[in-house]
């Protein structure tokens, strides 16, 4: 499958070579593409391509797309020449028979002063050659792939002279004192002050504080939600500045009218944003070049998404608030959960269909009606974990849209899954002898972060330190916990997380259990993000004080039944278990889904091995 933006409605070419052997070289039938407008010059496209025998696998594969212009095929090296290795016409990938390497990571944002680790990507591929065996099956993205509530000045002006050249389709807005997407953007409060324009009645007081307060958090980081994205134009146009440097072209570099007062942010993001920007045709390049996988975390949609009954309350019963988490969530759908693989979004696509295809026969305006329809449709959708058909299996977890609610305690952590959920996910695995889980959170993070959280919940106060990990809710967590005692659960689970933006890994196994399953806990976070620096080497260092294998403190934990071992990033001073550097993981699996080797890769150069340590926790 491939997915890409187009200027205008488009027919598909498609040339596919395996070595010398030429395997297809034709136009695309109907049933292969999938096209929906998303503005006057902005069509979203799919391309489900179909062999007529299995694809080759274990070698290069290389494929062109070509479209007619001027009644001459156009290929990817004329219209997109910064997809090509130098040397090369086209791109090209493998599919790998078997998962023996995997490349992941999450927490992707723009303007953060990190480098991108999807440039580390890219430099991978090109040290594996002409080498298939050596290339990695597929890059897993586990969350934040865009940050919707956290957005740069800079951006967000492009985001809306993006807007404007692609003609995307406004919409109504409810509930608001702007009422629409245009509104929005003319109005003299839409940089850096967006809270100011939400209605405050005493309906949604606490929406202003809770959905868009921008709250500090002072455990942890200072969240700024001042530039929310709330329309789904502006979502869409997101994706597209993120994923490719082409709409860059089409935006200028000058600024808005601001304050003097915001004037210096906004020249200070915007130095950032230019450093991204740079590393975006490598970046691009990467994605073409090995098979991608997504799923979405909070940042995807809002802050602290979901993370309680009272949250949920709270933002769904407003009309505005609502509109802005269905609005990214829709934009999930059409920007990465449309891709994980032929039909997952089946059921959703008629109406996504229908909505966009009225907007574009309609004066270019959703109906808001259809909009709010498909809205509670998308909230209510149950598919969007997904298990892939690999050897071993790999098993995506969604872990924010159907959780384990309170509501004797409301303001309280739900529990990642629900227990249908969960009963899902062990009916997916049981007689697996391996299988690879994709959480988006940690199952077994870093216990004093946790406990931090446990104490900010205790108090009322879980948003302000993201209270959101398994062992936030007792019945989830043993529920999750007890599936690893199953007597058909795999032998090796590979648990492949993200989130936190710092990354770890420990090998697991449960105590007083002469036959316990093999379990890795591996997390790769962020791709362009990265923790405090001083602050993570201190909870590190306190961690490994208070919660040694003799101290009582262990108690109060959910894990005291696991033997933790964590490995140490090489590179670290001695015992220091955490790797803060933006990057992307890199894991090597043996014939057994045993991890043979566990890497975490700085986003431009270096690199730490999680070796085996001694001691557990």
């Amino acid at each position: 499958m491939l997915w890409l933006v187009t200027s205008s409605p488009t027919n598909w070419r498609i040339r596919l070579r395996c070595v010398d052997n030429t395997l297809l070289d034709r136009e695309l039938r109907s049933d292969e593409q999938t096209e929906l407008p998303i503005g006057r010059h902005a069509f979203v496209q799919l391309l489900d391509i179909h062999a007529e025998s299995a694809w080759p696998t274990d070698t290069l594969l290389h494929y062109d797309l070509g479209l007619r212009e001027n009644g001459q095929w156009q290929w990817i090296a004329d219209w997109a020449p910064h997809l090509c290795h130098e040397g090369q016409s086209s791109p090209h990938l493998v599919i790998q028979s078997h998962v023996e390497r995997i490349l992941h990571g999450s927490c992707r944002k723009p303007h953060h002063p990190s480098d991108d680790g999807l440039c580390r990507v890219d430099a991978e591929i090109l040290a594996c050659g002409s080498d298939a065996e050596s290339r990695p099956a597929l890059l897993m993205m586990s969350g934040d792939q865009v940050y919707v509530d956290d957005v740069s000045g800079p951006m967000l002006h492009a985001i809306h002279q993006l807007d404007e050249r692609l003609g995307l389709f406004d919409e109504v807005i409810n509930g608001a004192i702007i009422d629409s997407g245009q509104a929005l953007m003319q109005h003299e409060h839409t940089y850096y002050r967006r809270t100011q324009l939400l209605p405050r009645t005493r309906y949604n007081a606490t929406l202003i504080e809770r959905f868009f307060g921008g709250a500090r958090k002072p455990i942890f980081t200072t969240a700024n939600a001042e530039n929310h994205l709330v329309s789904l134009s502006e979502v869409l146009c997101m994706y597209l500045l993120v994923w490719s440097p082409i709409p860059w072209t089409l935006v200028a570099a000058d600024e808005p009218v601001l304050p003097d007062s915001l004037r210096e942010r906004y020249q200070r993001e915007a130095k950032h944003i230019e450093n991204f920007v740079t590393g975006l045709p490598v970046a691009a390049r990467a994605l073409c070049h090995v098979p991608c996988y997504m799923m979405f975390d909070d940042h995807d949609i809002t802050d602290d998404w979901n993370l309680s009954m009272l949250w949920e309350e709270t933002a769904y019963e407003h009309p505005f608030s609502r509109r802005i988490v269905g609005n990214a969530l829709f934009a999930y759908v059409l920007c990465q959960g449309w891709g994980n693989g032929a039909g997952r979004m089946d059921e959703l696509m008629p109406d996504c269909r229908a909505l966009l295809k009225a907007a574009a026969d309609n004066h270019d305006c959703l109906d808001a009606d259809r909009q709010d329809s498909l809205i509670d449709t998308l909230l209510d959708f149950r598919g969007w974990q997904y298990t892939l058909p690999t050897t071993p299996a790999i098993v995506v977890l969604d872990t924010r849209t159907h959780r384990w609610r309170r509501p004797e305690k409301p303001s309280r952590p739900s529990g990642l899954m629900d227990w249908e959920a969960l009963s899902d996910f062990q009916q997916e695995i049981l007689d697996h002898s391996a299988v690879i889980v994709v959480s988006p959170a940690p199952v077994f993070g870093v216990k004093l972060i946790e406990i931090v959280q446990r104490i900010f919940t205790f108090f009322g106060k879980p948003l302000l330190v993201d209270a959101e990990n398994w062992m936030a809710h007792h019945e989830a967590a043993t529920i999750m916990l007890s599936i690893f005692r199953h007597r058909r659960t795999p032998k090796n689970f590979v648990l492949l997380s993200g989130d936190v933006h710092y990354s770890f890994a420990y090998d697991v196994q449960l105590r007083y259990d002469n036959e316990s399953p093999a379990i890795w806990q591996i997390t790769s976070s962020g791709i362009k993000n990265e923790f405090p620096t001083a602050l993570i080497e201190w909870l590190d260092r306190l961690n490994r004080w208070l919660f040694a294998p003799w101290s009582p403190l262990n108690l109060l934990t959910q894990r005291r039944s696991f033997h933790i071992y964590p490995r140490l990033p090489d590179g670290r001073s001695a015992g220091e278990r955490v790797w803060n550097h933006s990057g992307i993981g890199d894991v090597r699996l043996d014939g057994d889904g045993r991890p043979l080797q566990i890497r975490q890769l700085n986003a431009m150069s270096g690199e730490t091995t999680f070796k085996e340590g001694r001691r557990k926790e």
